[in-house]
């Protein structure tokens, strides 16, 4: 066998046996190479082809001097002898192949049944070439000792010493190591993929810190990440590091309740401290028998309600130490009396369709209704307080009084004796809807108020026969005005005594009346540093209207589809500020089949969201810590209240947190509380409470700084910076904050020798990758090409996405499926869940010309068909013999009764599977087909992920590391 990956790739010492760590006690045996011989079990009733199995044989029995095939037999470059089916690789890359499916992970690196992860390469830890003495015994100690296990039993191990000990490093007194720090050398064990998988360093707590053993005492990352897991103890220790000290938060993990395991408190006892108004949880500490608590955050002594150790349903008593919060670190109280303003509001939904030429024509009318249609059972409506309105906008608003259903239609015998209703109407029961016209812009007035918001419940048969009507109502349509501003006007007037969301389904820049917005963008501007003017928001409506909305308890959902320009950046402060979000579809038209079916799918996710209402979130925190800066879309009310309108399941926020006092407590604790109105009127809390050890180590602050939470944090930095000071500001300060990072490494952990070489902790070695690739995100790409609306969609995405869909966006997913694993693309035999290849580096060196390769990042796939594939994928992929038939851009894979074309299916399917991740997510991504040898612009379209590349004003990783090394040394 030939060198392997690590040392083909990276220079790495190849006594690295290709295994991931399944255990970090026991190290795994290498596997053998598949054995010549028949094809793999039968997967289903369809013969499973050994592609994988096949590759190594054919190619290693040519390296062995046994018969190859003919050259050329199955169209690979000559030089490829001893080629498998699919032109594959030679007898050198096949070695390499295998231990590449072996180095990422054993199995794919994803999700495990629990929700952690199944396998960790132990790429830049222990054992890659780290100076640290003592061998491979001591190197298998180092990594057993970081006691790296599934997110779901990492509390149990690393927080919760009741049940299991903890490691030795949290039995020390706050001085001592807590993550123990080891630094690598990113020049010479370069980055590897695979290493945006590995979980955050586990938070190490002193034994005995919470009042139960629960397993699910301290927050999952799934919900909170603090970008470093030890706190400094003053300010000038976290000032001295350069890290940021910031929560990432995620309140919900799905879009609907019953995929969101959360406790529910019913008996509306709660305990809050008095002073600090901090609930109870899992880090308090009882006092005077139980009958007091001592608050974790202000040290105050609060006595303990009388009635929570009492069941008043069953009368009875109950165990203190079973109740969720004293258990969970997350949880959601049902809410008594007192934290009602005024009675829970209902769920209202406006729609505003825009219904102008370009909206008709495309088909949005037409879709949009028809969506909403199917999905009327699929609106939440629990309660039966749901309530629909609708108006229409082109150069006038279209009101439309949807009356309540009439009684049903009398039933009379038939000649058979058997009932049979009279059909008076095509929908038996439903009323005709009335439109109502109004022109006056300035100060539109409100027809019948009271038949415009209609419930769901008693008008369901009216709204059906009124949205089977609309799309017919302007198919004639020829208006190219848009009165938007002026219909979110008159919506937000119509709804505010109720509060809800005013939905904009809009193909057209708002061009007559209230809220104007001109034709802005002028392509010579493009790529200068004139560009940063068209992120300003045009007109200054939709800020101070946000605003306005907010106070009302209106949320603003946007949905463009121009392909026009429409003014993006405008447009999206409405969302910003009142907790909702901007969903774009660029030169979308329901002719494509893709198109329709991908808005059509999430706007169905969208209705059926569980979103809480007039909510408000703020953190607390222990003593000396502050709230000081708060990013994401809402309006920040007062210094440490954010205010939602309505608070979506699909979104992330970031809260920097500063340190005033030095902090005295070995362990400190940040609690976020969500009050919010469910959907079906029930008011509710949900408590997120996270403890982190504090230190007074600068190694131990870099030891535990979690890369995947500091990337976000200046993701949202990144974007503010963008928009108040331009796109090249933004990039400037992204190279600045990381090569500050390395030079304080460098000088204050690394004795600031590294000779050639550039030192980084394990734990923050894909930084420099996500840095790059966020530098080269569309939203901040230094570019000519770019359309604003473009950019200010994806600045949108990259200051709202949950952290994983964050990663993948920044650094997108690369698989290699001509020559897949045998276990990938097929179900895991003890999760049920599809295995995924293992990733590669976003580099055009992982390519041969004879492959096929899936490029996702989150929003867009691409598949890419290499220019020398070969016949046999082509047919069993995509059903055609030559390349030249393939349907390339926007498309979806046909389904072909063989076993390749349905792994190939389920590994492009389990890459959009977002609710695996831990995450809630409406979207649905498209599928491209680029051919290497075919539509420059797609091609290029597909090139600009792969973020190792070099592109035309951005440097290659080669060149970014090397001009990082340079900054580092001057």
């Amino acid at each position: 066998m030939s060198a392997p990956y690590g040392q083909q790739y990276s220079g790495q010492p190849s006594s690295y046996d290709g295994q991931s760590f399944q255990d970090p006690q026991q190290q795994p045996q290498a596997q053998a190479p598949p054995p010549a011989g028949p094809p793999a079990a039968e997967h289903g009733k369809k013969k499973k082809r050994a592609y994988a199995a096949d590759a190594f044989n054919v190619g290693s029995a040519g390296a062995a001097g046994g018969q190859a095939p003919p050259l050329g037999q199955y169209g690979a470059p000559a030089q490829n002898v001893g080629a498998p089916a699919y032109g594959g690789y030679s007898a050198q890359a096949i070695a390499d192949t295998q231990n590449n499916a072996q180095y990422g992970a054993a199995q794919q690196p994803g999700i495990g049944a629990s929700g952690g992860y199944n396998s960790y390469p132990d790429y830049g830890y222990p054992g890659t070439g780290a100076p640290v003495a003592g061998g491979v015994d001591a190197l298998t100690a180092g990594v057993a000792n970081m006691g790296f296990t599934s997110v779901g039993q990492q509390s149990m191990q690393h927080q919760q010493p009741h049940q299991q000990a903890a490691p030795q490093q949290s039995q020390v007194p706050r001085t001592g190591p807590l993550n123990q720090l080891y630094p690598t050398d990113l020049m010479s064990q370069p980055f590897n993929v695979s290493e945006l998988d590995l979980p955050p360093p586990p938070i190490m707590l002193p034994p005995n810190t919470s009042v139960t053993p629960s397993p699910h005492a301290n927050c999952s990352s799934k919900y909170v990440r603090s970008t470093i897991n030890a706190v400094p103890t003053n300010n000038s220790i976290l000032k001295k590091s350069k890290l940021p000290f910031a929560l990432i938060i995620q309140p919900y993990a799905s879009l609907h309740d019953l995929e969101d395991d959360v406790p529910v408190v019913q008996d509306q006892v709660i305990s809050r401290c008095r002073r600090c108004r901090s609930y109870i949880n899992p880090f308090v500490t009882f006092l005077d028998q139980g009958h007091r608590w001592r608050c974790n955050m202000c040290n105050l002594t609060n006595d303990v309600p009388q009635a929570y150790d009492w069941d008043a349903a069953s009368q009875m008593s109950v165990d203190r130490w079973k109740r969720h919060e004293l258990n969970h670190a997350v949880v959601e109280f049902v809410a008594p009396q007192e934290y009602m303003v005024r009675p829970p509001q209902p769920l209202v939904y406006l729609f505003l369709f825009d219904v102008s030429y370009a909206a008709v024509s495309t088909g949005l009318v037409a879709t949009s209704a028809r969506t909403i249609l199917d999905s009327l059972n699929r609106i939440p409506n629990a309660d039966g307080r749901t309530r629909l309105g609708f108006i229409a906008v082109d150069s006038s608003l279209h009101y439309f009084a949807v009356p309540r259903d009439s009684k049903p239609a009398a039933k009379s015998k038939g000649l058979d004796g058997e009932d049979v209703e009279e059909d008076e109407s095509e929908n038996s029961g439903a009323g005709e809807t009335s439109m109502l016209v109004v022109s006056d812009l300035s100060e539109p007035f409100m027809p019948v108020p009271g038949e415009l918001l209609v419930p769901l419940t008693s008008s369901r048969q009216s709204i059906e026969l009124f949205l089977t009507k609309l799309p017919g109502m302007f198919a004639n349509n020829q208006s190219n005005g848009s009165c938007m501003g002026s219909a979110l006007r008159a919506g937000h007037k119509l709804i505010s005594p109720l509060g809800g969301k005013m939905v904009v389904l809009s193909s057209s820049l708002p061009n007559i009346g209230t809220g104007k917005l001109e034709m802005r963008e002028d392509k010579k501007v493009l790529g200068t540093s004139k560009e940063g003017s068209l992120f300003q928001c045009a007109n200054s409506f939709y800020k101070s209207f946000a605003v306005e909305c907010s106070k009302n308890q209106v949320s603003v959902d946007m949905f463009l589809f121009s392909s026009q320009y429409q003014d993006v950046a405008s447009l999206s402060n409405l969302p910003r500020y009142t907790g909702g979000q901007t969903w774009f579809y660029p030169g979308w038209n329901a002719g494509r089949p893709e198109d329709a079916i991908k808005f059509a799918t999430e706007f169905s996710d969208y209705l059926s969201s569980e979103i809480g209402l007039e909510a408000v979130l703020r953190v607390r925190a222990t003593t000396g810590l502050r709230m000081s800066s708060f990013y994401g879309n809402f309006f920040n009310r007062s210094s440490d209240l954010c205010a939602f309108p309505a608070f979506p399941r699909d979104q992330c926020y970031v809260v920097e947190v500063a340190i005033d006092d030095t902090l005295q407590k070995n362990v400190v604790c940040l609690q976020t509380a969500v009050l919010h109105t469910t959907c079906n009127g029930e008011r509710r809390i949900r408590v997120l409470t996270l403890a982190l050890p504090t230190t007074v180590s600068l190694a131990d602050v870099y030891g535990s700084a979690d890369q995947a939470a500091v990337m976000a944090y200046f993701s949202h930095k990144a974007v503010e910076r963008a928009l108040d000071g331009g796109l090249d500001a933004a990039r400037d300060s992204l190279q600045n904050k990381l090569t500050e990072l390395l030079q304080t490494f460098r000088k204050e952990l690394a004795g600031g020798s590294m000779g050639n070489g550039l030192q980084f902790p394990a734990s923050l070695r894909g930084l420099p990758a996500l840095f790059l690739g966020l530098i080269k995100n569309v939203g901040l790409r230094k570019s000519a090409q770019i359309p604003s609306d473009l950019r200010a969609a994806a600045l949108c995405q990259l200051s709202t996405l949950p952290v994983p869909l964050l990663l993948q966006f920044i650094y997108p997913r690369l698989y290699s499926l001509h020559d897949m694993p045998d276990n990938a693309g097929v179900p895991d035999p003890e999760t049920s869940q599809i295995v995924l290849p293992p990733p590669l580096n976003l580099s055009s060196e992982r390519f041969v010309p004879y492959g096929l390769y899936l490029i996702d990042d989150g929003q867009t796939q691409f598949l890419w068909v290499g220019r020398d594939t070969v016949p046999q994928l082509l047919v069993d992929v995509f059903g055609v013999t030559d390349r030249t038939q393939l349907h390339v851009g926007k498309t979806s894979l046909p389904e072909l009764d063989n076993d390749f074309n349905e792994r190939v299916r389920a590994v492009v399917q389990k890459s959009r599977d977002f609710k695996s991740r831990g995450v809630g997510s409406i979207n649905v991504p498209h599928l491209y087909v680029v051919r290497e040898d075919g539509e420059p612009s797609l091609k290029l379209w597909a090139q600009t992920l792969l973020v190792e590349d070099r592109a035309d004003h951005s440097m290659s990783f080669q060149q970014w590391m090397g001009n990082l090394r340079e900054k580092v040394m001057q």
